[in-house]
């Protein structure tokens, strides 16, 4: 239900990226992207939540442990189902709006489902809490 497709640097990642289907692409570049940036990534990828949530709380931790709490999903569907894993201090990339007809391309740009997208709101994830000086 739940997997690591790309594991992070450090034994603690500062953020974990999550996603299923078509969109774990996305955030596997995002990851890199992250990496020239100083950010470490653990790449997740969900394709059933019922699975996951069936594991046994020793994988679930595994996989998204509880303290990393910076978290970002990428769905390019409704959000429904995300909250539970990106937490209060996560955000979700996601579309809860009626889509829209066109190239595929240009409506995933349209509705923010692009790397640097994906990067900019990891960067925003990881830095909430920092106090700037």
């Amino acid at each position: 239900g739940g997997y690591i497709i790309k594991e992070s640097k450090k034994e603690t990642p500062d953020v974990i990226l999550m996603a299923s289907g078509s969109e774990v692409e996305l955030i596997y570049k995002a990851a890199d992207e992250l990496e020239v940036k100083g950010i470490d990534a653990r790449v997740v990828s969900i394709p059933c939540f019922e699975l996951f949530d069936a594991q046994d709380e020793d994988y679930k931790e595994s996989v998204l442990p509880n303290c990393v709490r910076k978290r970002v999903a990428v769905e390019a569907l409704t959000s429904f189902g995300w909250h539970k894993y990106v937490g209060l201090d996560g955000e979700i990339i996601s579309l809860d709006t009626f889509g829209a007809s066109g190239n595929a391309n240009e409506l995933f740009k349209q509705f923010g489902f692009t790397v640097d997208n994906v990067v900019d709101t990891a960067v925003k994830v990881v830095n909430k809490w920092e106090i700037k000086g």
